[in-house]
C-alpha cells in the first residue's frame, strides 16, 4: 500500500482543522493549533507540505505568532513548502512571508479548491527537489572515494581517522574530534552517530562558540517559564533534545568555566536541571565534541577544567589538515566544482594543469571550506571551459609550484613515507617492507622529513 503524503494543518481554529482535515482525504493530515505543537510535529512527522495561519495564539489578532512559527520551520527544516494564510493585513503579510522564505500563500475566507490546487502544486516541487537531490547525490558518488558520513578522501591518513571513528562507533564513549577549522569535524561527527547504535535516534549539534555566554546555559539545557526576562514558557535545551541520540558540542573549549561545572555534572550523573527550574531530569545521550584549540594548555593556564576533559575525551581523533592529506584538494576540487556546476547551470572540462598544481602546493589555511568557497567563486566567474589557477585566486601558488628536480624528488618521497606510515598504523617495519627499504633508511628519512609524528 501507497503511503500517503504528510500535510501539516497549522490553525487554531477548530471547525477550520476539521474543514482541511476532511478536504485533504488523500494525505496524512497533522493538525496542530500552536507554534510548539507545530514545530514537535514538524520534527516527529517531517511532512514536505504546511498550511499555515498566521494568525496564532497567543497572538490570535496579529501576525507576530504565525511569523515566528514560520521561521522556526524554515531554521528546523528549511526545504520544507510553506504555505501561509493570514486575514490580517493579508497583502503585506504575503509578501514578508515570502520574503522570508514561504512557499506561496492563500486568502481567507478559505477556497478549499484553490487551496487544494496550490498544495498539489507544492507537492509536485517538493517531489522534484527531492529527486533532484538524489540525482546530485548519486552523481557525486561518482567523484573520489567515500568514506564514513560521506567524506571524499583518497589519502590514507584521512582512511585511518575514517577508520579509527567506525571501531568507536559502536563503544559507549565519549569521542572528541580535535582538528583545525573546516576539517570535516561535524561531518565525521554525523557519520559517528550513523554508524552507532544510535542511529535511529536524533542528532543534534550546536556551536558553543557562535552564543553568547549568557545565553549557552539556556540553549544547552533549556529554562522554565520565568526563568529569566523573556522566558514566557518552558524550553527544551539541547541536550534535552538529544534523548535517545547523539549530541556534538562543536567548539566545545569555547564553553565558559561555570558552565563546564554544570556540564561535568551532567556527564557525572546523567541528569540535568533546566535553568529556573528544581527538577532533576534524567537524559541518555551520547557526547560527540570538537575543537581546534589547545585544550591541554588551556587546561594549564586554568581555563578548562581537567576532570571535564577527561569525561570528553575518552576516545580523541586527531583530524588531519587538507595540506596533510595528499591528492584530497584536486579530488575534492573536482567534487565542488561538478556539484556548483550543476547548481549554476554550467559546464566545464575541468581544471587546468597550473590549477591542480596550485591547490597541490596550496598550504590550504582554511582547509576543506576555503577549497569549497575557492571553487564555487571559481565556477560563478571563470570565462572559459577549463578552471584556471587565476579562476582560483592561486596565481602565485601556481608560481610556486615549478619545483626544482631536487624539489620534486622531496615531494614525491615525503608522499611516498606518510602513505606507508599510514597504511601500517606507524609500524616502522612494515612500513619499510613496503617501500622495499630498510629500518635504518626509514628512521632516517622520517627524521629528515620531519614525519616523527605524522
Amino acid at each position: 500500500m501507497t503511503q500517503k503524503p504528510k500535510l501539516l494543518v497549522i490553525e487554531d481554529d477548530p471547525g477550520l482543522q476539521r474543514q482541511l482535515k476532511w478536504s485533504y482525504d488523500d494525505q496524512e493530515v497533522i493538525l496542530a493549533g500552536d507554534r510548539e505543537t507545530a514545530l514537535a510535529a514538524l520534527r516527529e512527522h517531517q511532512p514536505a507540505v504546511v498550511t499555515l495561519d498566521l494568525g496564532l495564539p497567543p497572538d490570535p489578532d496579529g501576525v507576530s505568532e504565525g511569523f515566528a512559527t514560520l521561521e522556526g520551520i524554515l531554521a528546523t527544516r528549511p526545504g520544507t513548502k510553506v504555505i501561509v494564510a493570514s486575514g490580517h493585513g493579508a497583502r503585506e503579510s504575503a509578501r514578508r512571508a515570502i520574503a522570508m522564505g514561504a512557499f506561496d500563500f492563500y486568502h481567507k475566507p478559505v477556497d478549499i479548491d484553490e487551496l487544494g490546487l496550490i498544495v498539489r502544486r507544492a507537492y509536485h516541487v517538493a517531489t522534484l527537489e527531492a529527486e533532484n537531490r538524489r540525482l546530485a547525490e548519486a552523481a557525486a558518488d561518482s567523484v573520489g572515494d567515500r568514506v564514513l558520513g560521506g567524506m571524499i578522501t583518497a589519502a590514507p591518513e584521512m582512511q585511518k581517522v575514517a577508520r579509527m571513528v567506525e571501531r568507536v562507533a559502536s563503544a559507549n564513549v565519549s569521542v572528541m574530534l580535535l582538528g583545525a577549522s573546516g576539517t570535516g569535524k561535524e561531518l565525521l561527527a554525523r557519520g559517528l552517530h550513523k554508524a552507532s547504535a544510535r542511529a535511529d535516534g536524533p542528532f543534534v549539534a550546536i556551536n558553543c562558540a557562535a552564543i553568547p555566554e549568557n545565553l549557552l546555559e539556556s540553549e544547552l539545557f533549556g529554562h522554565e517559564r520565568g526563568a529569566f526576562t523573556g522566558a514566557v514558557k518552558m524550553q527544551e535545551g539541547k541536550i534535552e533534545l538529544a534523548e535517545g541520540g547523539t549530541l556534538f558540542l562543536d567548539e566545545v573549549g569555547d564553553i565558559p568555566l561555570p558552565l563546564q561545572v554544570k556540564l561535568l555534572r551532567f556527564l557525572q550523573e546523567r541528569v540535568i536541571e533546566r535553568v529556573g527550574g528544581r527538577k532533576a531530569i534524567p537524559v541518555d545521550v551520547r557526547i560527540v565534541c570538537a575543537t581546534h584549540q589547545d585544550l591541554e594548555a588551556m587546561i594549564a593556564d586554568g581555563r578548562f577544567r581537567e576532570d571535564l576533559y577527561y569525561r570528553l575525551a575518552e576516545i580523541v581523533v586527531r583530524i588531519p589538515t587538507l595540506k596533510e592529506r595528499p591528492g584530497d584538494a584536486a579530488l575534492l576540487g573536482q567534487y565542488f566544482m561538478a556539484r556548483y556546476a550543476r547548481e549554476n547551470g554550467r559546464s566545464f572540462q575541468g581544471f587546468t594543469p597550473d590549477a591542480i598544481a596550485a591547490m597541490a602546493d596550496w598550504h590550504w589555511p582554511g582547509n576543506v571550506r576555503e577549497l569549497e568557497n575557492r571553487v564555487k567563486r571559481a565556477v560563478i566567474m571563470a570565462e572559459g571551459n577549463r578552471i584556471g589557477a587565476d579562476d582560483l585566486d592561486l596565481s602565485n601558488a601556481a608560481d610556486e609550484a615549478a619545483l626544482t628536480l631536487k624539489a620534486a624528488r622531496e615531494a614525491a618521497d615525503r608522499l611516498a613515507l606518510r602513505r606507508a606510515l599510514a597504511r601500517s598504523d606507524g609500524n616502522m617495519s612494515n612500513a619499510a617492507k613496503l617501500l622495499g627499504i630498510s629500518r635504518p633508511t626509514l628512521y632516517d628519512l622520517v627524521k629528515q622529513y620531519g614525519l616523527e609524528n605524522a
